[in-house]
Protein backbone atom coordinates (compact mmCIF):
# COMPACT_ATOMS: atom_id res chain seq x y z
CA UNK A 1 0.00 0.00 0.00
CA UNK A 2 2.78 2.40 0.84
CA UNK A 3 4.63 1.76 -2.46
CA UNK A 4 1.54 1.92 -4.72
CA UNK A 5 0.34 5.39 -3.68
CA UNK A 6 3.22 7.40 -5.23
CA UNK A 7 2.90 5.37 -8.48
CA UNK A 8 -0.80 6.29 -8.83
CA UNK A 9 0.07 9.95 -8.36
CA UNK A 10 2.68 9.79 -11.10
CA UNK A 11 0.31 8.44 -13.79
CA UNK A 12 -1.58 11.71 -14.51
CA UNK A 13 1.70 13.59 -14.68
CA UNK A 14 3.11 10.99 -17.09
CA UNK A 15 -0.02 11.12 -19.27
CA UNK A 16 0.14 14.90 -19.29
CA UNK A 17 3.81 14.79 -20.31
CA UNK A 18 3.12 12.28 -23.12
CA UNK A 19 0.14 14.29 -24.38
CA UNK A 20 2.17 17.49 -24.23
CA UNK A 21 5.08 15.89 -26.12
CA UNK A 22 2.77 14.48 -28.84
CA UNK A 23 1.08 17.85 -29.25
CA UNK A 24 4.48 19.50 -29.52
CA UNK A 25 5.64 17.04 -32.20
CA UNK A 26 2.43 17.36 -34.23
CA UNK A 27 2.58 21.14 -34.06
CA UNK A 28 6.22 21.19 -35.17
CA UNK A 29 5.32 18.85 -38.05
CA UNK A 30 2.47 21.13 -39.14
CA UNK A 31 4.74 24.17 -38.95
CA UNK A 32 7.40 22.45 -41.04
CA UNK A 33 4.83 21.57 -43.74
CA UNK A 34 3.45 25.12 -43.88
CA UNK A 35 6.97 26.61 -44.00
CA UNK A 36 7.92 24.25 -46.83
CA UNK A 37 4.77 25.08 -48.79
CA UNK A 38 5.53 28.78 -48.39
CA UNK A 39 8.14 28.40 -51.16
CA UNK A 40 6.88 25.29 -52.91
CA UNK A 41 3.49 26.82 -53.73
CA UNK A 42 4.71 30.26 -54.76
CA UNK A 43 3.01 31.38 -57.98
CA UNK A 44 5.21 31.30 -61.06
CA UNK A 45 8.59 29.64 -61.50
CA UNK A 46 10.89 30.17 -58.50
CA UNK A 47 13.98 29.33 -60.57
CA UNK A 48 13.12 31.93 -63.21
CA UNK A 49 12.44 34.53 -60.51
CA UNK A 50 15.77 33.84 -58.82
CA UNK A 51 17.68 34.07 -62.11
CA UNK A 52 16.03 37.36 -63.03
CA UNK A 53 17.25 38.87 -66.31
CA UNK A 54 19.71 36.01 -66.87
CA UNK A 55 16.91 33.41 -66.96
CA UNK A 56 16.79 31.15 -70.01
CA UNK A 57 14.78 27.93 -70.37
CA UNK A 58 17.97 25.86 -70.13
CA UNK A 59 19.34 27.78 -67.11
CA UNK A 60 15.95 27.69 -65.34
CA UNK A 61 15.68 23.93 -65.86
CA UNK A 62 19.22 23.48 -64.56
CA UNK A 63 18.48 25.55 -61.44
CA UNK A 64 15.19 23.69 -60.80
CA UNK A 65 17.12 20.44 -60.90
CA UNK A 66 19.84 21.87 -58.65
CA UNK A 67 17.24 23.00 -56.08
CA UNK A 68 15.28 19.75 -56.39
CA UNK A 69 12.20 21.56 -57.69
CA UNK A 70 11.75 19.00 -60.47
CA UNK A 71 10.93 16.31 -57.88
CA UNK A 72 7.41 15.49 -56.55
CA UNK A 73 6.37 17.63 -53.57
CA UNK A 74 6.50 14.80 -50.96
CA UNK A 75 10.07 13.97 -52.01
CA UNK A 76 11.03 17.65 -51.96
CA UNK A 77 9.58 17.94 -48.46
CA UNK A 78 11.38 14.83 -47.23
CA UNK A 79 14.72 16.04 -48.60
CA UNK A 80 14.20 19.53 -47.20
CA UNK A 81 13.12 18.28 -43.76
CA UNK A 82 16.08 15.89 -43.56
CA UNK A 83 18.49 18.76 -44.18
CA UNK A 84 16.68 21.04 -41.72
CA UNK A 85 16.91 18.42 -38.96
CA UNK A 86 20.67 18.34 -39.56
CA UNK A 87 20.83 22.15 -39.26
CA UNK A 88 21.25 22.66 -43.01
CA UNK A 89 18.85 25.43 -44.08
CA UNK A 90 20.53 25.91 -47.45
CA UNK A 91 22.41 28.85 -48.91
CA UNK A 92 21.34 32.26 -50.16
CA UNK A 93 21.12 32.51 -53.92
CA UNK A 94 22.87 35.88 -54.27
CA UNK A 95 25.81 35.59 -51.86
CA UNK A 96 26.03 31.85 -51.27
CA UNK A 97 26.17 32.33 -47.48
CA UNK A 98 24.89 29.58 -45.21
CA UNK A 99 21.38 30.58 -44.10
CA UNK A 100 21.74 28.99 -40.67
CA UNK A 101 24.86 31.10 -40.01
CA UNK A 102 23.06 34.28 -41.12
CA UNK A 103 20.11 33.63 -38.79
CA UNK A 104 22.27 32.66 -35.82
CA UNK A 105 24.33 35.83 -36.28
CA UNK A 106 21.14 37.94 -35.99
CA UNK A 107 19.52 36.02 -33.10
CA UNK A 108 21.46 37.73 -30.25
CA UNK A 109 20.18 41.18 -31.28
CA UNK A 110 16.53 40.07 -31.43
CA UNK A 111 16.88 38.04 -28.23
CA UNK A 112 18.40 41.01 -26.40
CA UNK A 113 15.62 43.28 -27.64
CA UNK A 114 12.87 40.89 -26.51
CA UNK A 115 14.41 40.03 -23.14
CA UNK A 116 15.15 43.66 -22.23
CA UNK A 117 11.61 44.55 -23.31
CA UNK A 118 10.08 41.90 -21.08
CA UNK A 119 12.28 42.84 -18.12
CA UNK A 120 11.45 46.54 -18.40
CA UNK A 121 7.74 45.87 -18.94
CA UNK A 122 7.50 43.53 -15.95
CA UNK A 123 9.59 45.83 -13.75
CA UNK A 124 7.02 48.58 -14.35
CA UNK A 125 3.83 46.51 -14.61
CA UNK A 126 4.17 44.27 -11.53
CA UNK A 127 4.46 47.00 -8.88
CA UNK A 128 1.79 49.04 -10.69
CA UNK A 129 -0.57 46.06 -10.97
CA UNK A 130 -0.16 45.12 -7.30
CA UNK A 131 -0.54 48.66 -6.03
CA UNK A 132 -3.51 49.60 -8.20
CA UNK A 133 -5.29 46.44 -7.01
CA UNK A 134 -4.59 47.34 -3.38
CA UNK A 135 -5.69 50.93 -4.03
CA UNK A 136 -8.63 49.95 -6.25
CA UNK A 137 -11.02 52.86 -6.80
CA UNK A 138 -8.50 55.49 -5.69
CA UNK A 139 -7.34 58.45 -7.78
CA UNK A 140 -4.03 56.66 -8.42
CA UNK A 141 -5.89 53.57 -9.64
CA UNK A 142 -8.15 55.54 -12.00
CA UNK A 143 -5.23 57.61 -13.31
CA UNK A 144 -3.16 54.45 -13.97
CA UNK A 145 -6.04 52.81 -15.85
CA UNK A 146 -6.56 55.94 -17.96
CA UNK A 147 -2.87 56.16 -18.90
CA UNK A 148 -2.75 52.45 -19.71
CA UNK A 149 -5.82 52.80 -21.95
CA UNK A 150 -4.16 55.70 -23.79
CA UNK A 151 -1.00 53.63 -24.33
CA UNK A 152 -3.04 50.67 -25.58
CA UNK A 153 -4.77 52.92 -28.10
CA UNK A 154 -1.50 54.18 -29.59
CA UNK A 155 0.09 52.22 -32.49
CA UNK A 156 3.66 51.08 -31.84
CA UNK A 157 5.17 52.95 -34.76
CA UNK A 158 3.57 56.23 -33.67
CA UNK A 159 5.04 55.88 -30.20
CA UNK A 160 8.42 55.04 -31.75
CA UNK A 161 8.32 58.18 -33.92
CA UNK A 162 7.41 60.35 -30.92
CA UNK A 163 10.29 58.93 -28.88
CA UNK A 164 12.75 59.42 -31.72
CA UNK A 165 11.62 63.03 -32.20
CA UNK A 166 11.71 63.87 -28.48
CA UNK A 167 14.81 61.97 -27.30
CA UNK A 168 16.97 61.57 -30.40
CA UNK A 169 16.22 64.61 -32.58
CA UNK A 170 14.84 67.43 -30.39
CA UNK A 171 17.17 66.67 -27.48
CA UNK A 172 19.92 64.46 -28.94
CA UNK A 173 20.50 62.29 -25.89
CA UNK A 174 20.37 58.89 -27.56
CA UNK A 175 21.02 57.53 -31.08
CA UNK A 176 17.89 57.02 -33.18
CA UNK A 177 19.26 54.00 -35.07
CA UNK A 178 22.09 51.53 -35.30
CA UNK A 179 23.47 48.93 -32.94
CA UNK A 180 26.64 48.42 -30.92
CA UNK A 181 27.57 44.88 -29.80
CA UNK A 182 28.40 44.18 -26.17
CA UNK A 183 32.06 43.89 -27.16
CA UNK A 184 32.00 47.70 -27.65
CA UNK A 185 31.05 48.18 -24.01
CA UNK A 186 27.86 47.86 -21.96
CA UNK A 187 26.88 51.53 -22.19
CA UNK A 188 27.55 51.71 -25.92
CA UNK A 189 25.27 48.71 -26.35
CA UNK A 190 22.49 49.86 -24.02
CA UNK A 191 22.27 53.43 -25.35
CA UNK A 192 21.33 52.01 -28.75
CA UNK A 193 18.72 49.75 -27.15
CA UNK A 194 16.98 52.30 -24.93
CA UNK A 195 14.56 53.69 -27.51
CA UNK A 196 13.52 50.40 -29.20
CA UNK A 197 13.19 48.61 -25.85
CA UNK A 198 11.20 51.47 -24.31
CA UNK A 199 8.91 51.58 -27.34
CA UNK A 200 8.08 47.90 -27.14
CA UNK A 201 7.94 47.75 -23.32
CA UNK A 202 5.48 50.63 -22.92
CA UNK A 203 3.15 48.80 -25.28
CA UNK A 204 3.27 45.73 -23.01
CA UNK A 205 3.03 47.46 -19.62
CA UNK A 206 -0.71 48.31 -19.83
CA UNK A 207 -1.61 44.73 -20.76
CA UNK A 208 0.45 43.18 -17.96
CA UNK A 209 -0.65 45.74 -15.38
CA UNK A 210 -4.37 45.41 -16.07
CA UNK A 211 -4.24 41.60 -16.10
CA UNK A 212 -2.29 41.43 -12.82
CA UNK A 213 -4.59 44.02 -11.21
CA UNK A 214 -7.63 41.93 -12.12
CA UNK A 215 -6.12 38.73 -10.69
CA UNK A 216 -4.92 40.50 -7.55
CA UNK A 217 -8.38 41.91 -6.85
CA UNK A 218 -9.68 38.33 -6.60
CA UNK A 219 -6.73 37.06 -4.59
CA UNK A 220 -6.93 39.88 -2.04
CA UNK A 221 -10.43 38.66 -1.09
CA UNK A 222 -9.22 35.13 -0.29
CA UNK A 223 -9.23 33.85 3.28
CA UNK A 224 -5.48 33.24 3.44
CA UNK A 225 -4.84 36.90 2.62
CA UNK A 226 -7.29 38.00 5.31
CA UNK A 227 -5.54 35.57 7.67
CA UNK A 228 -2.13 37.03 6.77
CA UNK A 229 -3.43 40.50 7.51
CA UNK A 230 -4.93 39.28 10.78
CA UNK A 231 -1.57 37.79 11.78
CA UNK A 232 -0.04 41.23 11.48
CA UNK A 233 2.22 40.57 8.46
CA UNK A 234 3.60 43.67 6.82
CA UNK A 235 1.77 45.11 3.81
CA UNK A 236 4.67 44.46 1.41
CA UNK A 237 5.01 40.84 2.60
CA UNK A 238 1.28 40.23 2.28
CA UNK A 239 1.07 41.70 -1.21
CA UNK A 240 4.32 40.56 -2.83
CA UNK A 241 4.93 37.26 -1.02
CA UNK A 242 1.46 35.83 -0.41
CA UNK A 243 -0.82 37.49 -2.99
CA UNK A 244 1.45 37.97 -6.00
CA UNK A 245 2.37 34.32 -6.66
CA UNK A 246 -1.17 32.86 -6.95
CA UNK A 247 -2.14 35.90 -9.04
CA UNK A 248 0.67 35.48 -11.55
CA UNK A 249 -0.46 32.37 -13.49
CA UNK A 250 -2.29 34.35 -16.17
CA UNK A 251 0.58 36.82 -16.30
CA UNK A 252 3.09 34.01 -16.92
CA UNK A 253 0.89 32.70 -19.73
CA UNK A 254 0.71 36.09 -21.33
CA UNK A 255 4.45 36.72 -20.98
CA UNK A 256 5.15 33.37 -22.67
CA UNK A 257 2.74 34.08 -25.50
CA UNK A 258 4.10 37.59 -25.88
CA UNK A 259 7.63 36.25 -26.39
CA UNK A 260 6.42 34.95 -29.73
CA UNK A 261 4.25 37.98 -30.44
CA UNK A 262 7.14 40.31 -29.67
CA UNK A 263 9.07 38.72 -32.52
CA UNK A 264 6.44 40.21 -34.81
CA UNK A 265 6.75 43.56 -33.05
CA UNK A 266 10.54 43.28 -33.25
CA UNK A 267 10.25 43.12 -37.03
CA UNK A 268 8.76 46.63 -37.11
CA UNK A 269 11.01 48.03 -34.40
CA UNK A 270 14.21 46.54 -35.85
CA UNK A 271 13.33 48.03 -39.22
CA UNK A 272 12.55 51.48 -37.77
CA UNK A 273 15.67 51.61 -35.56
CA UNK A 274 17.91 49.69 -38.03
CA UNK A 275 18.72 46.99 -35.48
CA UNK A 276 20.41 44.07 -37.27
CA UNK A 277 18.17 41.35 -35.83
CA UNK A 278 16.12 38.51 -37.30
CA UNK A 279 13.22 40.86 -38.08
CA UNK A 280 15.37 43.17 -40.20
CA UNK A 281 16.90 40.12 -41.89
CA UNK A 282 13.40 38.93 -42.81
CA UNK A 283 12.56 42.30 -44.38
CA UNK A 284 15.86 42.27 -46.30
CA UNK A 285 15.23 38.71 -47.53
CA UNK A 286 11.79 39.66 -48.88
CA UNK A 287 13.09 42.71 -50.75
CA UNK A 288 16.02 40.70 -52.15
CA UNK A 289 13.69 37.80 -53.15
CA UNK A 290 15.75 35.34 -51.12
CA UNK A 291 12.90 32.84 -50.80
CA UNK A 292 14.90 30.15 -49.02
CA UNK A 293 16.06 32.68 -46.41
CA UNK A 294 12.50 33.92 -45.91
CA UNK A 295 11.30 30.33 -45.55
CA UNK A 296 14.01 29.56 -43.00
CA UNK A 297 13.26 32.65 -40.90
CA UNK A 298 9.52 31.88 -40.85
CA UNK A 299 10.32 28.33 -39.72
CA UNK A 300 12.76 29.58 -37.09
CA UNK A 301 10.31 32.10 -35.62
CA UNK A 302 7.45 29.58 -35.60
CA UNK A 303 9.53 26.88 -33.88
CA UNK A 304 10.82 29.38 -31.33
CA UNK A 305 7.23 30.50 -30.63
CA UNK A 306 6.08 26.90 -30.08
CA UNK A 307 9.00 26.01 -27.82
CA UNK A 308 8.47 29.14 -25.72
CA UNK A 309 4.80 28.27 -25.29
CA UNK A 310 5.73 24.74 -24.24
CA UNK A 311 8.22 26.11 -21.73
CA UNK A 312 5.48 28.39 -20.41
CA UNK A 313 3.20 25.38 -19.96
CA UNK A 314 5.88 23.58 -17.96
CA UNK A 315 6.41 26.71 -15.88
CA UNK A 316 2.79 26.42 -14.72
CA UNK A 317 3.62 23.30 -12.75
CA UNK A 318 6.47 25.10 -11.01
CA UNK A 319 4.30 28.06 -10.05
CA UNK A 320 1.27 25.96 -9.08
CA UNK A 321 2.31 22.40 -8.03
CA UNK A 322 -1.37 21.29 -8.06
CA UNK A 323 -1.19 21.20 -11.89
CA UNK A 324 1.39 18.39 -11.73
CA UNK A 325 -1.45 16.10 -10.66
Amino acid sequence: MIDSKPKRLQVPALRRWVASSLTLLLTLFAVSVLSFLLVALLPGDVATTLLGDSATPERSAELRKELGLDQPLPRQYGTWLGKVMQGDLGQTFNSGEAISDMILARVPVTLELILLTQLLALAIAIPLGVWTAYKAGSVFDRLSLSVSLALLSMPTFVFALLLVYAVALKVPLLPSNGYAPLSDGLWANLRHMVLPVTTLALMEVPVYMRLLRSEMLTTLQQNFILLAKGMGLSLSRTLFQHALRPSSLSLITLVGLNMGRLMGGALIIETMFVLPGVGLLLVESIFQQEYLLTQAIVLFVAVAFILINTLTDWLYAWVDPRLKH
